[in-house]
């Protein structure tokens, strides 16, 4: 079957791919969720595989884990025995799913074929191995967590299971008695990856970003930042794209990591979509990726448009030098329910959720909606109440149809009838000055800042995931609050503001 295929002119990666989508049509939903499996589709395996360099020996001694049906291997051998004669590929592949390995072992026989008709030769080992647990075994079997007689391989290609590791579970155990600490597969998979690299080896992966930041991930940040050198990550602009037929929400990045090399410039990719059809690519110090003095190591991607930020000298405030705080909105509901109204009363006041912050303005009340407007004013709500004023507040979640990750909207005290204090949901981020209103011009300016583009660029620079914490917004850099100020009153005189005139108004400061 495999011989014929190669006599009727069928490429490798064609077959896998469309093995790719038949194994995806018939997997479980529920086992594939469980299981953390999203396939690469043969565009991203392809891209993902041009990114390493040429080998510099005749032998590599490849690492797939979580092989799937081999879109990955297919890929790397399709590209390396094409380009490089006397071409000696070793794998070893680890893949638990069984309906998987019959598809996959399929793919392997043909990449034999393959690299033997161009003078290559290609041999393999698949192990129905947890790659976790069978990982830390070899690991831990010998005395230092890094010493030679480890397996080494000089190339990873993964495509990693995108799950969370509860503390208590086996893989978060076996993961310790390495020394390895983290709370997701993929990112489990990328530290025994390194460890089981040789010196000098490449790693390739497609992961989520949401290691870049956050406290949870920072030992993972540590190893790798520790063992590896940042060669390039690559950056899809839509966060849907990469695994589209799967509808995965999560961003994704492409990273390539060199072992135990000196860390240099990094190169920035970014592409709208898995085409790669406007692959755009420039060149950062590292400096830019990791901040010198940033005891968190966060990992930035850094953009042409997010970079404006940093270059120019009208963006060096903090929030705390322009006199604001951030806070979530202090009013839980679950916790208030019986205060809580659909309809404004007698005695109650306004309340606000991320369903009227629109980015035209504020929408209030709505009528036959899903969350209340009102929440009553007495002994038991007063202290989660603020006073009635300007406020601009961003929404914590923004919707996969939005544009930017920042939604920004200015509370107007009109839009009450004068009452004396509102109430803010904590799906809501709320700029204030000490639990109270801000002036007007400051609220409008931190509005058509907050919502352009170049802050949007910027945001998504440093964090990953898609919610926009209070702390994440403390992390922005700002304009004086001179420069607000008239951002504001510039503001004032446009009857509805459009993200083209905020970035027209934003470009003309940001030079």
């Amino acid at each position: 079957m495999s011989e014929l295929l190669f006599k009727q002119n069928i490429d490798l990666i064609s077959v896998t791919e469309l093995r790719r989508k038949a194994v995806n049509s018939q997997l479980d939903l529920k086992k594939k969720n469980a299981l953390g499996q999203y396939m690469t589709p043969a565009n991203i395996a392809s891209f993902m595989v041009s990114l390493f360099p040429k080998p510099d020996s005749e032998k590599i001694r490849l690492l797939d884990p979580g092989a799937g049906v081999g879109s990955l291997t297919s890929a790397f051998v399709d590209r390396f025995c094409n380009s490089c004669s006397n071409l000696t590929v070793e794998l070893t592949a680890y893949e638990i799913d069984s309906i998987m390995q019959d598809y996959l072992r399929e793919n392997l026989s043909l990449c034999k074929i393959l690299a033997n008709q161009e003078n290559c030769n290609f041999s393999w080992e698949l192990l129905n191995k947890d790659f976790v647990h069978e990982s830390t075994r070899i690991i831990a079997s010998v005395d230092s967590l890094w010493q030679d007689d480890v397996e080494k391989f000089s190339h990873c290609i993964m495509n990693p299971p995108y799950k969370k590791i509860l503390s208590s579970s086996q893989h978060r155990l076996s993961l310790r008695t390495v020394g390895i600490e983290t709370v997701n597969l993929y990112s489990a998979f990328v530290a025994l990856a390194v460890i089981r690299l040789q010196e000098k080896g490449y790693l390739v992966a497609i992961i989520p970003r949401s290691f870049c930041n956050g406290p949870y991930y920072k030992p993972f940040r540590e190893l790798i930042l520790k063992k590896t050198a940042i060669k390039r990550i690559h950056l899809f602009n839509s966060r849907n794209k990469a695994f589209k037929e799967d509808k995965v929400l999560q961003e994704n990045i492409i990273i390539v990591l060199k072992k135990d090399d000196k860390q240099g410039d990094v190169l920035i990719s970014t592409s709208t979509d898995d085409t790669f059809s406007d692959i755009n690519i420039l060149n950062y110090s590292f400096g830019n990726i990791v901040k010198e003095f940033d005891k968190e190591l966060f990992i930035r991607i850094p953009t042409s448009l997010s970079y404006k930020i940093e270059l120019s000298d009208n963006f060096k405030s903090s929030f705390t030098d322009i006199g604001v705080s951030i806070s979530t909105g202090p009013v839980v509901d679950f916790r208030m329910k019986k205060h809580l109204k659909h309809i404004p009363e007698k005695g109650t006041v306004p309340l606000l959720y991320p369903c009227h912050c629109k980015k035209e303005g504020l929408v209030w009340p709505i009528e036959n909606g899903k969350k209340p407007n009102a929440i009553m004013d007495n002994s038991d709500t007063q202290k989660w109440l603020y006073p009635n004023g300007f406020y601009t507040v961003v929404r914590r979640f923004s919707s996969k149809e939005e544009k930017h990750r920042i939604v920004a909207s200015v509370v107007e005290p009109k839009l009450f009838n004068d009452v004396a204090k509102i109430g803010l949901e904590n799906h809501l981020n709320v700029y204030h000055e000490n639990k109270k209103p801000l002036s007007e011009n400051l609220a409008r300016g931190l509005a058509v800042y907050l919502n352009s583009n170049i802050v949007d660029k910027y945001f998504r620079s440093f964090i990953g995931h898609t919610q926009v914490n209070a702390t994440d917004l403390k992390l922005i850099k700002y304009p004086s609050r001179k420069i607000l100020f008239k951002l504001g009153e510039w503001a004032k005189t446009i009857p509805v503001l459009t993200y083209e005139m905020i970035d027209k108004k934003m470009d003309s400061i940001s030079k």
